[in-house]
């Protein structure tokens, strides 16, 4: 009897500490599955060896550092829809909880963005943008009206108000780009541009040696040029190397949109009087609260405000048929302060 007794107490200690350990187990399991530092934020960008892209990203994984997360950080070798298609399905195998994508083209992504987010992936676009169905939010660097304008205005007091000018983009289907031209051919039916002439749009597809052969096209097709404008650090540096190149400083003028560290030597050469852009770690950083607040349940909805970090709180607004946070307006590099920017990015 002894014995039995002995057993059945045995066998209760054993079920007690059994059953305190799966209660301790399943706590921690819960508080983990609920923890921050779980989720994974990817940024996919437009292409591998893009100098302003890897400031972006630096951006974006700095404020998931600061929020706590995995972060993930992936481009195609190509600027195609192709290349980012495979990667953001690999991130939809990976369980990512968020994506942010530099989209190189509008439309293309959308069957595998809505995949995404029917899975309950949280998506947005940054600095180039995709269609308001395949995101929730997307994340402007500046006001897109304010970038076209501002660089016709730039190259017209640059060449005096007259002759031919030509425009080096990025891809045909970048989206930040052509918009930005859109609102340069706006600001050019101003009747105090005249005098000026847009004779060619073309496309070095971010690519440094495509950049260089359509700028030393432009040269050759239009013997009469005055001035490129690049909106795209790739092309703006790679026809500032082409100006330099061919001794034409000062001959044809180069402005639009360029990282400090690449176009330092050019604006000090007097190839290019001045270039403007914002701080692309800031857009990648701003890129990853935004990010963060989607996981934490906001909706990118007008009239919502966003907490950036240490950029602050930023108001969601309309955006076509979706919405967008706007940064600010583009900061201008000269010959005055490209030395005390060029070490910085």
């Amino acid at each position: 009897m002894k014995k039995f007794w002995s057993f059945v107490l045995m066998m209760t200690l054993v079920l007690f500490v059994l059953s305190a350990c799966n209660s301790d187990s399943s706590s921690k399991e819960d508080k983990t599955s609920g923890d921050k530092g779980n989720n994974k934020y990817a940024f996919v960008f437009k292409n591998t060896g893009n100098p302003y892209g890897e400031k972006m990203q630096e951006g974006f994984e700095k404020a998931i550092n600061e929020i706590g997360g995995e972060v993930i950080l992936r481009s195609p070798e190509q600027p195609t829809a192709e290349g980012q298609i495979q990667i953001i399905e690999q991130l939809i195998t990976q369980n990512v909880t968020a994506i942010a994508v530099a989209a190189n083209d509008f439309d293309a992504l959308e069957p595998v963005l809505k995949k995404a987010m029917n899975k309950g992936i949280k998506v947005l676009s940054v600095d180039s943008a995709i269609n308001a169905n395949s995101r929730m939010l997307h994340v402007n660097q500046a006001n897109p009206e304010r970038i076209g304008r501002i660089q016709i205005e730039a190259v017209s007091e640059m060449i005096n108000g007259e002759g031919e000018i030509a425009i080096l983009s990025a891809t045909s289907q970048a989206s930040n780009q052509n918009l930005w031209i859109e609102w340069m051919k706006k600001e050019l039916e101003d009747p105090k541009y005249a005098n000026i002439k847009l004779v060619k749009v073309a496309y070095g597809d971010d690519l440094r040696d495509k950049s260089v052969s359509e700028t030393e096209a432009l040269l050759k097709s239009y013997p009469n040029l005055k001035a490129i404008i690049a909106p795209t650090t790739v092309g703006i540096a790679a026809a500032g190397k082409v100006l330099t190149d061919k001794n034409l400083g000062g001959k044809v003028a180069l402005t639009g949109l360029g990282l400090p560290s690449e176009m330092a030597s050019y604006i000090e050469n007097g190839v290019s009087p001045w270039m403007y852009l914002w701080n692309p770690i800031d857009v990648g950083y701003a890129a990853g609260y935004a990010a963060a607040d989607l996981v934490n349940d906001k909706k990118g909805e007008v009239g919502e405000t966003f907490e950036l970090g240490k950029l602050g709180s930023f108001e969601v607004v309309k955006d076509g048929e979706g919405t967008q946070v706007m940064l600010g307006d583009p900061f201008k590099f000269d010959a005055k302060n490209i030395a005390e920017w060029k070490d910085v990015y």
